[in-house]
């Protein structure tokens, strides 16, 4: 908004002209996003309070997180209108990538709200059924593959580059709509499953999403994308104004998240911003990278898919040793 209005305005006041800079917004942008989360963040957290938001606690896990039943969750919430409204104040609205990215945030909020909703109020730690959390899910996955698939401008946008490769590009063709539902989904699940019960995944996602604040704007400027030899893709710089937003949304959440925490981010916020940064990679192009620089989320995923298998294959924990190691500390 304040993009269009920097447009009108540097007609009477050459000053106005700053603001078209894609750095300054986004410099802007994250210190709006730090500013509402923390100027909002003890109020945000005392209505949580109010209306007994608190953590639901699996009662099978490890004993010492039973403590932080009662924590105000859905802090995630403050997160996203951070981000969305700092987005919304400076970022191009004409830009497709823009609302794209928002819309699908959006979504996967709202499949977290609803779930974290039923875990409050019904006090169940289990939350929305599987089935209809992966419905949902999916359909904003496959809904942003199809857009990205029909509005792509150039072959680069649907092509799998390999990092530390020159010139290595793979032409997948209807298999991008497969693959990019894959990235949507596999990341937001995994940065929901980092988050778990401790609450620990805002700081890798801040760190991920502030590497591919770089990535945007170095894809989207044709010089610095063909002077490093990667894919130029037109208008995803942009996009620098929403990683800048949720690195400084993030940021302002910390604050209350570290320990002990004041408040956990909860589904609402995990899911979101898991689908937000594989969302962001894809448009990008750097979709291996993503899966480098979110290692902590691919570790944590694979752990829980080895534990499980092993329970329901031979009713022994995997990774039994993890729990001896939380009792002694």
């Amino acid at each position: 908004m304040l993009y269009w209005l920097s447009e009108i305005l540097q007609e009477y006041v050459r000053s106005f002209a700053v603001f078209q800079y894609l750095t300054v917004r986004a410099i802007f942008g994250a210190l709006t996003a730090l500013g509402i989360s923390l100027l909002l963040g003890p109020w945000f957290i005392r209505r949580l309070a109010e209306l007994k938001i608190g953590q639901a606690v699996r009662t099978d896990g490890p004993q010492t997180h039973l403590t932080k039943s009662g924590t105000p969750t859905m802090g995630g919430a403050l997160i996203l209108s951070a981000i969305f409204i700092s987005t919304l104040l400076w970022a191009n609205l004409t830009n497709r990538y823009v609302w794209v990215v928002l819309i699908v945030t959006a979504i996967y909020g709202a499949v977290g709200w609803v779930d974290d909703y039923r875990k409050v109020a019904r006090k169940d730690p289990k939350g929305l059924p599987a089935r209809w959390k992966y419905f949902w899910q999916s359909i904003a996955g496959f809904g942003a593959a199809i857009f990205l698939y029909m509005t792509a401008q150039s072959p680069a946008e649907t092509q799998l580059f390999i990092p530390f490769f020159k010139d290595v590009a793979l032409n997948m063709g209807i298999f991008y709509l497969v693959f990019t539902y894959f990235v949507i989904v596999g990341t937001s699940n995994a940065v929901n499953l980092t988050d778990g019960l401790d609450g620990l995944a805002i700081m890798p996602c801040v760190m991920v999403a502030g590497a591919l604040a770089i990535i945007a704007y170095l894809t989207g400027h044709s010089q610095f994308s063909q002077y490093l030899n990667i894919a130029y893709i037109a208008g995803s710089g942009e996009l620098v104004v929403f990683c800048c937003a949720l690195v400084g949304a993030g940021l302002g959440f910390l604050w209350f998240n570290t320990y002990p925490a004041q408040v956990f981010m909860g589904d609402v916020g995990a899911l979101a911003l898991g689908a937000a940064l594989g969302l962001v990679a894809v448009i990008v192009r750097h979709e291996i990278v993503l899966f480098i620089m979110g290692g902590i989320f691919v570790l944590e995923t694979v752990s829980v898919i080895l534990q499980v298998a092993s329970y329901k294959l031979t009713k022994k924990e995997f990774f039994a040793w993890r729990r001896y190691i939380i009792t002694l500390n």
